[in-house]
């Protein structure tokens, strides 16, 4: 997990400047992607992705290395070819796995994340799962057990064919030529996150389009499709941390509530949506029928709104990188503590996003909490080992927490209302 948490510390900086320069290109071409508070909560998902995966939160149900010894008929050496059989290998699995997400109710939920932005942009590749909380992926990976790949390799590669999947996620790069007949490109992962009829479930390939074109779920986009992007029933909140467990909740609910005991256990393997008939005319679900004529979700948000959710999300992202700098120092058990300011703090400013009443108080109870932290052990997890004033200025930081909670809840809300009464 050390060597995890140090691959971000270039990882986080390097998509962000990407992220910049998308931005800037959209204002300088005067067709701009992104929207300031969806952008803020693709990125907060992104943060709450990487603060579970580095803690190795989870169950894993069994690892490559145990598939390796019990399945290896061969045992190869470090060459080139067996670094493309693996790699190969990983984008097969890759394509599979993302094709359960897509088709079964319960693998869709720990999937839906990526889908719900209701933009198409870089900062969507960063809504990835804190839901998967069962590690299941290698089991795909027994073809490449059976060959007796080095789990070295499985290692080395699969962080960075993660990594190459966010490039494609922009409208601003349009058809790629003889590139479209073999990788994935950023034309066929806009079809693939359309909800358009014509575009749904299809392009499931991770970096290699091939396996779509051979098990028929490739779709060109087409001129006159234009894609909508979201998902068919609309997360409608910021809050990552919700839209990961909103449709395992739906399922909780509907497998409880509905009257056949059949329906209680198949709920889960159905395709992606399926829903028993007594709960589909007892609890409807608004679901987008016309794809071109939805509204997309949106809060009122003032210019200080959207500059303190800004604000949060990059005093986050540095938080979090002194994090994985000070990681092996601060110690398991510090980090758990460290994780979860982190995952609170995301769920209070995306719940102030959502203009939610009660998110005041989880901004006031955290700030209050890390201030309290600050003041009984004198410093903020050693932060000022590195910074003279860190302790400082991370108190201050609570203290504006407390403080925009407090007057994004009651002042300016106030003051719209009564502008809206004059």
């Amino acid at each position: 997990m050390e060597i995890y948490a140090n691959a971000l510390l270039y990882a986080i900086p390097f998509f962000m400047c990407l992220l910049v320069i998308e931005m800037g290109y959209g204002y300088f071409v005067k067709s701009q992607k992104h929207k300031v508070m969806d952008s803020v909560a693709s990125i907060s998902s992104g943060l709450t992705n990487i603060v579970k995966d580095s803690l190795g939160i989870g169950i894993i149900i069994v690892t490559y290395p145990f598939l390796l010894e019990h399945l290896a008929l061969f045992s190869l050496e470090s060459t080139w070819i067996v670094w493309l059989i693996a790699f190969l290998a990983i984008d097969f699995a890759g394509y599979w796995n993302h094709r359960l997400n897509h088709k079964v109710n319960f693998f869709w939920n720990q999937h839906v994340i990526h889908h719900s932005s209701e933009e198409f942009n870089l900062a969507c590749a960063l809504r990835q799962p804190i839901s998967n909380l069962l590690g299941y992926f290698p089991i795909l990976m027994f073809p490449a057990a059976i060959m007796g790949i080095p789990s070295t390799i499985i290692a080395i590669l699969a962080p960075i064919h993660l990594f190459a999947q966010f490039w494609y996620h922009t409208q601003h790069i349009g058809k790629l030529g003889w590139v479209e007949k073999i990788l994935v490109t950023p034309s066929q992962h806009r079809v693939h996150h359309a909800i358009n009829p014509e575009y749904i479930d299809k392009n499931l390939g991770q970096i290699l389009c091939i396996w779509d074109r051979w098990f028929g779920t490739f779709q060109e986009e087409l001129d006159e499709v234009p894609p909508q992007y979201g998902v068919l029933k609309p997360a409608s909140t910021w809050n990552p941390i919700i839209i990961n467990f909103q449709h395992l909740w739906r399922l909780i609910k509907d497998a409880w509530r509905t009257q056949n005991i059949w329906d209680k256990f198949r709920i889960w393997f159905m395709p992606t949506g399926w829903r028993p008939a007594d709960m589909k005319e007892k609890y409807p679900l608004m679901i987008i029928d016309d794809v071109f004529h939805f509204k997309k979700y949106e809060t009122p948000a003032s210019n200080a709104l959207k500059g303190y959710s800004i604000f949060q999300v990059l005093f986050t992202t540095i938080l979090l990188l002194f994090m994985f700098y000070n990681y092996a120092s601060i110690g398991f058990d510090g980090l758990l503590f460290f994780g979860a300011f982190v995952f609170i703090g995301i769920y209070g400013y995306t719940t102030l996003m959502d203009k939610v009443d009660y998110a005041v108080w989880i901004e006031v109870l955290r700030g209050l909490s890390g201030i309290a932290v600050i003041w009984i052990t004198g410093d903020w997890f050693g932060i000022d080992t590195y910074f003279k004033y860190g302790s400082l200025t991370v108190a201050i930081y609570f203290l504006i927490t407390i403080s925009a909670g407090i007057y994004f809840t009651y002042l300016e809300n106030n003051q719209a209302t009564s502008n809206v009464a004059i």
